[in-house]
């Protein structure tokens, strides 16, 4: 029988994360304190800890200003995938009509 992995939400990796970064707690005690494993609470510090420094972490991030870096990313990519299919559009529409 295999255990599944909990999923845990950004604002509890982001307290438990807190625990260590802003009320001195040890990596295992708060492991304790939330129920969660080591490796998950280290792994969680270190990207808080790289957020609140600037850097946008590849995954969810766990901050609001990060959050919303990631959604403004977000849609830059998708504006400038539009833009360029508008560009390819009117490049064929334009040698099609030199064609003509």
């Amino acid at each position: 029988m295999t255990k599944k992995r909990p999923i845990y939400t950004t604002e509890f990796k982001q307290e438990a994360a807190s625990l260590v970064l802003d009320k001195g707690y040890t990596a295992t005690d708060a492991c304790q304190a939330m129920g969660v494993g080591n490796t998950a609470i280290r792994r969680w510090v270190k990207q808080l800890k790289a957020e609140r420094g600037g850097h946008t972490p590849t995954e969810k991030a766990m901050t609001s200003e990060q959050q919303k870096i990631q959604a403004l990313e977000t849609r830059i990519r998708k504006i400038e995938w539009e833009n360029d299919i508008l560009k390819k559009a009117s490049a064929l529409l334009i040698s099609d009509s030199i064609k003509r």
